[in-house]
């Protein structure tokens, strides 16, 4: 199968992917309120806490701080349906870009903390991060979500304010973590926190793994060159996999590929003809071997067959591009 019949197949299966998912995304509610409680996890008495709490924040600052629950967001993700929420209830002021949103999906048991263009430097993922794990988690594992939800709105509004200690709270109480390995670490939560939506990484995967994939092929049937594209492509899966799989998944795919390609590399070597490529590259400066013609530059230049809450609240017309943390329980 060539290279442009790979892509096209890849390219036709994140299409469908799409549409998909498309049929299956959840609805953006009306924003009625500084509370949004779809999925009806609050209790009166803590949806007005919350939102007197927005509402006098916002009387201060301007920022809008919204908290919308909702039962299920189906196949998408959780950043996605975070982006269309805001970008349809248009949160904070427009040109300042000040809101926040507060998604929490019970059925899913995902959450995440959604921040507006103006307010990203106030409140920097890594904070948006640690008021998930140390003020909403716990509460949300201990099945009180009005708790959870009321202290996460207090920790943002405290960030927000300027005041210390905002991120404290239950978690403050629990022992730091030992002995945890580099892949448990704050920051590498973060980056897996922000990956790109899944119908942008599959297309990525399609591009990356389809290149890398063919260098790597060549590598393994190609006598003499193959071991120089051996080291050359250890950076490349190395790297490239994280904007797709995340840092564990890429390391996974690099452990793979580095036990993997040598042990290909002897399986093929065994195979009769081989010997006889080996000997006419290094004669003619090319050879066929596998249905592939191979040149003295170790390229591939073809096959050999063919086939294939309140009433009158409102957003002021802010904007988000992204920023913000995500988290489950």
């Amino acid at each position: 199968m060539s290279f442009a019949a790979v892509i096209t197949r890849a390219t036709l299966f994140a299409a469908l992917w799409l549409a998909a998912t498309a049929v299956q995304a959840a609805d953006v509610p009306y924003l009625s309120g500084r509370v949004v409680d779809e999925a009806e996890i609050l209790s009166p008495a803590a949806r007005d806490r919350i939102a007197a709490t927005s509402k006098s924040h916002e009387d201060k600052t301007t920022n809008q701080v919204v908290v919308l629950t909702v039962p299920t967001i189906g196949g998408e993700s959780i950043e996605e349906y975070a982006t269309r929420v805001f970008g349809a209830w248009k949160l904070g002021q427009k040109g300042k870009d000040n809101g926040v949103l507060v998604l929490v999906v019970p059925n899913d048991r995902k959450m995440r903390i959604e921040v507006g263009y103006g307010l990203e430097g106030t409140l920097p993922d890594v904070e948006a991060a640690r008021i998930i794990r140390n003020r909403i988690t716990p509460r949300f594992k201990a099945g009180d979500f009005a708790g959870g939800i009321t202290d996460g709105v207090d920790a943002i509004v405290a960030e927000l304010e300027g005041r210390g200690g905002a991120t404290g709270g239950v978690a403050a109480t629990t022992p730091p973590a030992t002995g945890k390995g580099i892949f448990d670490s704050p920051q590498i939560a973060q980056l897996e926190g922000q990956l790109p939506p899944w119908p942008m990484r599959i297309l990525l995967g399609a591009f990356i793994f389809g290149i890398i994939g063919i260098f790597t092929i060549i590598g393994v049937v190609t006598p003499g060159m193959g071991w120089f594209l051996y080291v050359f492509l250890i950076p490349f899966w190395a790297m490239f996999p994280i904007i797709v799989v995340g840092v564990k998944g890429a390391l996974v795919l690099l452990g793979i590929y580095v036990v993997g390609f040598p042990l290909a590399k002897l399986i093929v070597r065994s195979r009769p003809g081989y010997a006889k490529a080996a000997a006419d590259l290094q004669r003619t400066g090319h050879a066929t071997f596998g249905g592939m013609v191979i040149t003295s530059g170790g390229g591939s230049s073809r096959g050999s067959s063919g086939g294939g809450s309140s009433g009158g609240f409102s957003g002021g017309g802010g904007s988000s591009g992204g920023g913000g943390a995500s988290g489950s329980w």
